[in-house]
């Protein structure tokens, strides 16, 4: 370590912490909300006594600089275009009626308008809204949000330090408006949107704040010399403000690569920067740069992303070098804690020793406020910390959870071969038609049903002793028998069961497999009120027994139509998960994949002709960096065509993916070799359809018709009109009709109405084909 000044001078912040509660209070009212049973201004209320106690557990965890700003309703990225006056058109009436309606229908939509795009927030599973701009756009200041929650927070007597997304990110993860040509640059509104900026600065300023955040995720990202002329042009001008706060520029999830000299060299007063995993290697090339001199360096050196334990030794060790390169050094974690759940201390499930080895957030929050001790006061000071810290290390490394050896032989035997189908997909294609016998544009389901109340209430009471197995497998039969039945008037194609057994698509499989630990209380936010539980991969993984041949072989029992196998593919199971960080990610998924084969292979043999391994992560979890991909994608695929390539030809595989970007992805998603991908398409308005054709993709394909995150229903004509779009890209005998995603959190009125409606679609333009 460097000057004792510079070191005693150390702090503890972080950059935004979990939403809902540790009861999950803020999606209850905000879900009340929607159905009248709260007010609007007791859902007011409810989310600043959330805010306050948030900040009071960090203030009296010995967090110094508390965020502000990051609490959201449903989205900090919709809450950015709000504060900067970024209403679509279609929009304003609702919004200029009722602030909070309308900001509920830009997310959500209504019957009428359609909501704003929902996608995936970097290589994440948070979902964001995405911006809709265009040449015509105007951006006008509203920092009521900001300037509330910053003076909320003042007047419990805190330091608080407000955080928005960059000016930058904000721009990048926009889209052209519908209607506004595909070629324009969101980018090219910089200087419209900065003056902006400039406002939200000063009012925050008047309001307390000494310092902001302007978050710049998207820079970690392969940026072109243009987009970071633009960076460097933002900063230089922000920077020149005079009426302004000190702005600190965080950037996380990768290595900042060529953005980092442009940032160092940018008149801001700070940078927050990720030291962890990829992003280690930020500490090099910080030093390459000549650091910091003059700025306030805020150190990611706690994971915000997954829940093991840090390893304080190795982060005090990297606090140290960077003394030496930053006027300043703060402690936090390497990106906002919302991406892990709240607090490890209610698990009840998981044995003590294995819990020591968790870190959820407010474990992370110690964690980071135990290395600003350690940073300012030395290592005496945190002596017995780093002894635990050791020991926990030290349990976890010799479990014998992580280490199986069978499972291990059997993954390291693996060859090429055995991850071929026998047959190329031209051939197994003309098996399949022959044995399934479907029509043109035949339709189906992506694989869940709703989720009633009433089939939740049976898993709680199987789990409070309230009923047996027998009483809670007769509500499941019943509810299969109920789902087959309606698909069967309604008209689909190829069925599904419904999954009403399950809790989760991951966590239902992850509680069979061996090496998995699931969670009571571990909820994390996907996107608005949706949450999940995210299992945690802790070891090596194999399937004891069949997992859904049960109840697949009953729902087929029950119908002449085939009625699909649904599994969840292996790098969705890890991606999410909170995975294992011992191993390389590869490693890990040929373990699932293998496991996932042999149910595969025992759906097979009970009959099922139709099988679906869902891969909605698989863009997800492409890594940030170019130059990582093609390793992480060589694995990726492998994984999946191990899990489904030991079937006969005429068995049909299919698989799932939504909300992403999937263009740069087609060549992968052809490598997984699927007979048939289902893809969300209804918000993009077909996008995916028109990259599959310019990749001359050879399968078959369902773009989906129906926006299920989305209460809306769309009409049968509105599916007819997506599928005619569909038709331009995709040839009939290669286009499948489907909903984009699971049916898991609709309602089952709006659900019955939608997917009539979709039937009614596909006939319509089915009638329209010309005949063969």
């Amino acid at each position: 370590m460097t000057t004792k000044s510079a070191a005693a001078a150390a702090r503890a912040t972080v950059y935004g912490y979990p939403r809902q509660g540790q009861g999950r209070e803020l999606k209850k009212a905000i879900e009340g909300y929607w159905k009248g049973r709260v007010t609007a201004d007791a859902l007011r209320a409810e989310a600043a006594r959330l805010r306050r106690g948030h900040w009071q557990q960090l203030a009296g965890a010995g967090v110094h600089e508390v965020p502000t700003g990051d609490f959201s309703l449903y989205d900090h990225v919709l809450d950015t275009s709000v504060m900067v006056g970024v209403v679509p058109e279609r929009h304003r009436d609702a919004v200029a009626a009722d602030p909070l309606a309308g900001y509920f229908a830009m997310a959500r939509g209504t019957q009428d308008v359609a909501p704003l795009e929902m996608t995936k927030w970097f290589d994440t599973n948070y979902h964001y809204l995405v911006p809709e701009l265009g040449p015509d756009t105007a951006f006008t200041a509203d920092s009521t949000k900001q300037v509330t929650e910053l003076r909320e927070a003042l007047t419990l007597g805190l330091t608080a330090r407000p955080v928005l997304v960059g000016p930058v990110t904000y721009l990048l993860l926009a889209k052209p408006a519908p209607g506004v040509f595909a070629g324009f640059d969101p980018l090219t509104l910089l200087d419209r949107l900065l003056p902006v900026y400039a406002e939200v600065l000063a009012d925050l300023r008047a309001a307390g704040a000494e310092w902001v955040q302007l978050d710049e995720p998207a820079l970690v990202q392969d940026r072109t010399p243009a987009d970071l002329d633009a960076v460097a042009d933002a900063y230089r001008k922000l920077g020149a403000l005079s009426d302004r706060p000190k702005v600190l520029v965080a950037s996380y999830f990768d290595r900042l690569g060529d953005a980092l000299p442009v940032l160092a060299k940018a008149p801001v007063d700070g940078l927050a920067i990720d030291f962890t995993g990829p992003a280690a290697a930020n500490l090099d090339a910080l030093a390459a740069v000549g650091g910091l001199p003059g700025k306030r360096l805020v150190a990611g050196v706690v994971d915000g992303r997954n829940i093991w334990i840090n390893d304080l030794s190795k982060s005090l060790s990297v606090l140290g070098t960077l003394l030496g390169l930053a006027d300043q050094v703060d402690v936090s974690a390497s990106c906002s804690l919302l991406h892990v759940p709240l607090d490890n201390t209610v698990e009840r499930d998981i044995d003590p020793q294995i819990l020591r080895w968790l870190a959820f957030a407010r474990q992370k929050t110690s964690e980071i406020v135990t290395l600003a001790k350690g940073l300012a006061h030395g290592t005496d000071a945190i002596t017995a910390e780093l002894a635990a810290n050791r020991a926990d290390l030290a349990s976890r490394a010799g479990s014998p959870i992580t280490h199986d050896p069978a499972v291990r032989a059997r993954a390291q035997a693996v060859t090429d071969a055995y991850a071929r189908r026998s047959q190329p997909y031209a051939e197994r294609a003309a098996a399949q038609r022959a044995h399934l016998g479907l029509p043109l544009l035949p339709t189906t389901t992506i694989g869940s049903f709703p989720q009633t109340g009433e089939i939740r209430a049976a898993r709680a009471d199987l789990r409070a002793g309230r009923i047996d197995t027998d009483g809670y497998e007769e509500r499941i039969r019943a509810e299969i028998q109920d789902v087959i039945s309606f698909q069967e008037k309604t008209g689909l194609d190829v069925l599904v069961h419904g999954e009403p057994e399950r809790n989760d698509m991951v966590q239902y499989f992850a509680e069979q497999l061996t090496g998995y630990l699931a969670t009571q209380h571990g909820w994390v936010q996907s996107y608005g009120t949706r949450y999940v539980r995210p299992p945690i991969l802790a070891g090596d993984i194999s399937r004891p027994e069949p997992m859904t041949v049960r109840w697949t072989t009953y729902a087929q029992s029950l119908t002449e139509k085939p009625v699909k196998g649904m599994l969840t593919g292996p790098v969705t199971m890890l991606a999410w998960s909170f995975v294992r960080d011992d191993q390389p990610l590869g490693d890990t998924a040929r373990q699932v994949a293998l496991a996932l084969r042999d149910e595969v292979n025992d759906l097979e043999a009970a009959g099922t002709s139709v099988i679906q391994v869902d891969e909605p992560a698989l863009r997800e979890t492409l890594p940030l960096r170019a130059t990582d991909r093609p390793a992480y994608l060589a694995w990726a695929t492998e994984a999946f065509r191990l899990t489904t390539a030991g079937v006969r030809p005429d068995t049909q595989i299919h698989t799932h993916m939504c909300y992403a970007e999937f263009g740069d992805i087609v060549r992968a998603i052809d490598d997984l070799d699927a007979d048939v991908i289902s893809l969300e398409a209804a918000r993009s308005h077909m996008q995916v359809a028109r990259e599959l054709a310019a990749h001359g993709y050879p399968r078959e394909a369902g773009p989906g018709v129906y926006d299920i995150h989305s209460p809306r229903v769309p009409s049968a004509e509105e599916a007819a009109a997506l599928l005619r779009t569909g038709l331009k890209a995709i040839p009939a005998d290669r286009l499948w009709v489907n909903p984009d995603c699971g049916l898991k959190t609709r309602a089952w009125p709006e659900t019955r109405a939608s997917l009539e409606n979709l039937v009614a679609g596909a006939r319509t333009v089915r009638g329209e084909l010309p005949l063969s």
